[in-house]
């Protein structure tokens, strides 16, 4: 493997907070938000695995989809 190859889908220090201020943001208003309920099971839902998603990539350091778009640190 290259050194190219190996830093492919990785994301930077910006990129990560990023993702962790905003998996904050969707978890909170999957768990906490009084009003979520009304929009639906779906928003409900959707907005807390999109977090968990957003928060886990966050957490690797890793971007499947950079990863599949050839883009890295």
């Amino acid at each position: 493997m290259t050194m190219y190859e190996e830093r492919l889908g990785r994301i930077g220090a910006w990129d990560r907070a990023l993702r962790v201020a905003l998996s904050f943001v969707l978890l909170g208003f999957a768990l906490f938000c009084p009003f979520a309920r009304d929009l639906g099971p779906v928003a409900v839902w959707g907005s807390g695995v999109v977090g968990a998603v957003v928060l886990a990539t966050a957490l690797l350091g890793w971007c499947p989809i950079y990863h599949l778009l050839g883009r890295g640190r």
